[in-house]
C-alpha cells in the first residue's frame, strides 16, 4: 500500500497533488493551516486533514511528539513525503522586510520541511520504499532581485537533499524539485508587488497575459510520475521541466 503525506493542500498546487493521489486510490494525510472542503466531501475515507501553523515550529513539534504521523504510516509499504507548503513574503530590498515575516517564511519554507523530513524517516521505518520530495523553485538556483528570503530557503531545501542523499538511507530517496512557474496565488501575490518590492515584476506580468503559466491539474500529474517512477532519487536536484512529458 502507497500512503502519502501532504503541506500545503488547501489551494495551488498542493491541492492539485492531493487531488491527484486521492484519485489514485492513495490515502493522503494533508497538513494544512485550512482544511480543504472540496476534497473533504469527495474523499471523506481516504483523506485525514491536519490543521497545523506550519510556521509555529512548537506546535509541529508538539504534533510530531503524537503517534498521527506513526500511526497512518504504520501498514504501509510506500511512503512519500511531498513538502509543498510554502510562502513569498517578504518580497523587497532587506531594508524593506519585517523581520517576522523573515521567520515566517524560514519556519514554513525551511524549518517545517526538514522538520517533517526527520520525522517522516523515523516513522516510516517499516515502509521498504521511502521518497521525500521537496517542492523547490529555480530561484533556489538563480537569485532574484527582492526575493532574497525566498531564494535562500528553497536553496536550503535543495543543499538538504544533496546532502541527505549522501547519507545513502537504506529505502529512502529524495530530491528537491523546481515544478516551473505555475498558476497559483503566490504568482497573483508577485503580480500584486511594486515595482520597488520587485523589479521584475513586469516579466510576470507578461507571462501570465501571454499563458505562459503552467496549471496546477497538468503539474501536479508530470510531479507524481515523477515522484512514482524508478528514477526518482537518482539525483537530488531536478527541474521538472528538464523531465520527459
Amino acid at each position: 500500500m502507497i500512503k502519502a503525506i501532504v503541506t500545503g493542500h488547501s489551494r495551488g498546487l498542493g491541492a492539485a497533488i492531493a487531488n491527484r493521489l486521492l484519485m489514485q486510490g492513495i490515502p493522503v494525510l494533508a497538513i494544512a493551516r485550512s482544511p480543504c472542503p472540496d476534497l473533504a466531501a469527495r474523499f471523506p475515507d481516504l483523506l485525514v486533514e491536519v490543521a497545523l501553523d506550519l510556521t509555529q515550529p512548537e506546535r509541529l513539534s508538539r504534533w510530531l511528539d503524537g503517534e498521527t504521523l506513526r500511526e497512518f504510516l504504520a501498514d504501509c509499504e510506500r511512503a512519500l513525503l511531498i513538502n509543498n507548503a510554502g510562502m513569498l513574503q517578504p518580497v523587497g530590498r532587506l531594508e524593506m522586510q519585517d523581520p517576522r515575516r523573515v521567520a515566517d517564511a524560514i519556519n514554513l519554507n525551511v524549518t517545517a520541511a526538514l522538520m517533517l523530513a526527520s520525522a517522516f524517516a523515523e516513522s516510516s521505518a517499516c515502509a521498504a520504499d521511502r521518497r521525500i520530495l521537496h517542492v523547490s523553485s529555480g530561484a533556489a538556483r538563480s537569485p532574484y532581485p527582492g526575493w532574497s528570503v525566498y531564494c535562500a530557503s528553497k536553496a536550503a531545501l535543495d543543499h538538504h537533499a544533496r546532502a541527505v542523499s549522501l547519507d545513502a538511507t537504506p529505502g529512502l530517496r529524495i530530491c528537491s524539485l523546481a515544478p516551473g512557474v505555475i498558476d497559483t496565488a503566490m504568482q497573483a501575490d508577485i503580480r500584486a508587488s511594486s515595482l520597488e518590492q520587485f523589479p521584475l515584476r513586469d516579466k510576470f506580468e507578461a507571462m501570465q497575459k501571454s499563458g505562459g503559466l503552467a496549471q496546477p491539474g497538468p503539474t501536479a500529474e508530470r510531479l507524481l510520475r515523477f515522484l512514482l517512477g524508478e528514477q526518482f532519487g537518482t539525483t537530488p536536484i531536478a527541474d521538472l521541466r528538464d523531465l520527459p512529458q
